[in-house]
């Protein structure tokens, strides 16, 4: 067995890599950039040697500088996670040739899987089946339009170095097809420095259904079932889960029985996932089920498959890169119960799901049945790799326990300032079409907006914050006979708002100020607290949420506003902050200047009401 081990990567896996060598005895070396220099799996694994600045091609993606601090720490192998360096064949030739284990597969596999056209080629030759399209060498636009048309509209075209979603193209008619393939070749060679394509036949009612898949030296291949990672943003995964939904035990086994085939036809050894696209438009059938690409690495999503199988593949892993068979036979393996898993990310479905950056003062989940996660509160979340901070996963029974069981865990979730897609996450897995397991991917696409959580707490969470930060105050008004109720001045996220409050015994004020509810996190202050001239009042009032620096200002006083219409942008831990009006008016008075910086709970702005302004 391997005694000491370096991890070529950071975050979630590194963290997680890290636990299962802890509990095999392993000695374990993380490596870091410069910011991430107190980050968790630094302080997790027994040594650390940083590797140079904060950009990735200045230190996560320098395989020499990983190599010399493997040799330097006198490690016997390197794993490489997921994402950087972990595709990279001429890596993984670099770490052998160095003396140290790969824990990956064969720098050839990786090769051969690498670009989708050859790895399509390989997949018919070994009897997969493959989705209808054009593979062939003529790149010319005018044989890639003849094919097209050969094969029937819609059309995908793909970058055959592609890889997240980048360099593809949708065509639906003749007509746009030129266009769309100068597009994807422009994207392609710029991510990828490979313009070449393939086509393939657009599926109408598309599923992604993996396999994951485990090869030994010994010539062993199994396979661990199956997962769903329909539920897609932009070709990216949001929630996965495991067993597939509507999957039969014919297609199951004619699923697998066809991965396995995909990975003895490179001598696949390790940890792989074999992709296939469905057309469920009348159910999953093994005759509609399609090879798509491989991913030679171990997957973000492997949780849920070591939940339904009860085995850790990060320990298969690494007992097959020593050399040992595999854990256990085909016949060993089954599926118990159902596992889900969410991506939290720092990031702001109101705006466009745009990366949130800054300090996590508050780092708070609901009950979980495990978290695997890279930071904890106090961590600061940078500009510079991937906004993930943890995967959630969910098992359950059946389907519906896990679901409910994630689902509680994303409505617990009190996470600040960072805005997360908590709430979005919640509202995706509790879509009625999602209960029903009626999946494709492009459920998120067509529901859009109906996903994005409301910009506000519901007036009765706001109510209940209000009166336990409220103090005992003068009544706004009453009537005889009736519970005598007031109204109090607070500031949510910065803006003015007056909420009536229930009558409440003398006590003193109480609460943190921050409202979670439904995966979404609001601050309410007190209008006093907040550095409000005297408490003098104006529902109109906008103040700065926190210290920081005005970058934009997008109106002047006198201007008509609408409720909603951004007014400024203050600029704080690296996150921009827009200020919106909060109802239709006029900016009565302005104080905020582009390029100033502004303390919490300054008076930027006050808009006076239509009916006021008049």
């Amino acid at each position: 067995m391997i005694a000491s081990l370096l991890i070529a990567n950071r975050g979630e896996i590194a963290c997680r890599i890290i636990r299962t060598a802890r509990a095999m005895g392993i000695r374990t070396v993380a490596v870091h950039s410069d910011v991430d220099a107190d980050a968790l799996h630094v302080r997790m694994a027994d040594a650390a040697v940083p590797i140079g600045a904060g950009p990735v091609r200045e230190s996560y993606l320098c395989g020499d500088r990983i190599i010399a601090a493997a040799l330097a720490t006198g490690v016997e192998a390197i794993h490489p996670g997921y994402g950087f360096l972990s595709e990279n064949a001429g890596f993984a030739q670099s770490v052998i040739d160095a003396g140290l284990v790969w824990v990956g597969p064969d720098p050839r596999s990786i090769t051969a899987m690498g670009l989708k056209d050859a790895a399509k080629a390989l997949m018919q030759a070994a009897g997969v089946p493959t989705t209808p399209g054009y593979l062939g060498e003529d790149q010319s636009p005018d044989r890639l339009a003849a094919e097209a048309g050969t094969i029937g509209y819609p059309v995908l075209i793909k970058a055959v170095a592609g890889g997240g979603g980048k360099g593809m193209r949708k065509v639906d008619a003749p007509a746009d097809f030129v266009e769309a393939l100068a597009s994807c070749r422009r994207e392609a060679a710029s991510s990828f420095g490979n313009d070449q394509v393939l086509l393939e036949k657009w599926v109408t009612n598309p599923r992604h259904i993996e396999v994951q898949v485990f090869g030994d030296r010994h010539g062993n291949v199994v396979h661990l079932f199956e997962r769903d990672c329909s539920l897609q943003r932009r070709h990216q995964k949001v929630i996965e889960e495991a067993p597939a939904p509507g999957m039969d035990d014919v297609t199951r086994a004619a699923i697998c029985e066809a991965a396995v085939r995909a990975a003895r036809a490179v001598d696949y050894v390790g940890a792989g996932t074999i992709e296939f696209i469905a057309d469920a438009s009348e159910g999953l059938r093994a005759d509609r089920i399609w090879f798509m690409e491989m991913n030679t690495r171990l997957q973000v999503e492997h949780p849920v498959t070591e939940a339904i199988t009860g085995q850790d593949l990060v320990e298969w892993q690494l007992r097959v890169a020593a050399g040992e068979p595999l854990p256990r036979s085909q016949a060993e393996l089954a599926i118990t119960g159902w596992a889900m898993e969410a991506r939290l990310y720092a990031e702001d479905p109101a705006r466009g799901f745009l990366p949130s950056i800054g300090r996590l003062d508050r780092f708070e989940l609901g009950e979980s049945w495990r978290t695997d996660t890279g930071v904890e509160r106090g961590a600061t979340i940078s500009p510079y790799y991937d906004p993930m901070i943890a995967k959630l996963i969910a098992w359950g029974p059946d389907r519906e326990a896990a679901r409910r069981r994630l689902a509680s865990t994303l409505d617990g979730a009190a996470i600040w300032p960072l805005k997360t897609n908590a709430g979005f996450l919640l509202r995706a897995l509790n879509h009625p079409a999602f209960v029903a397991a009626e999946l494709d991917t492009g459920l998120i696409a067509r529901e859009g907006e109906a996903l994005v959580p409301p910009a506000d707490p519901s007036a009765a969470t706001l109510q209940a914050a209000a009166a336990a930060l409220a103090a005992p105050g003068p009544l706004a008004g009453f009537r005889l006979n009736a519970p005598p109720w007031r109204e109090g001045r607070f500031l949510l996220d910065g803006v003015a708002v007056t909420v009536p409050l229930a009558p409440t015994p003398d006590r003193d004020r109480q609460g943190d100020g921050l409202i979670a509810e439904q995966g979404q996190v609001w601050r309410l202050q007190p209008w006093r607290a907040a550095g409000a001239a005297g408490g003098e009042a104006a529902d109109g009032a906008i103040l700065s949420p926190m210290p920081g620096r005005i970058i934009a200002v997008a109106v002047a006083a006198g201007d008509r506003v609408t409720r909603g219409q951004t007014l400024l942008t203050v600029e704080a831990m690296k996150m921009e902050h827009s200020l919106v009006a909060p109802f239709d008016g006029e900016v009565a008075a302005l104080t905020a200047e582009q390029g100033g910086q502004v303390t919490e709970g300054l008076l930027l702005a006050r808009i006076a009401r239509t009916e006021e302004a008049a």
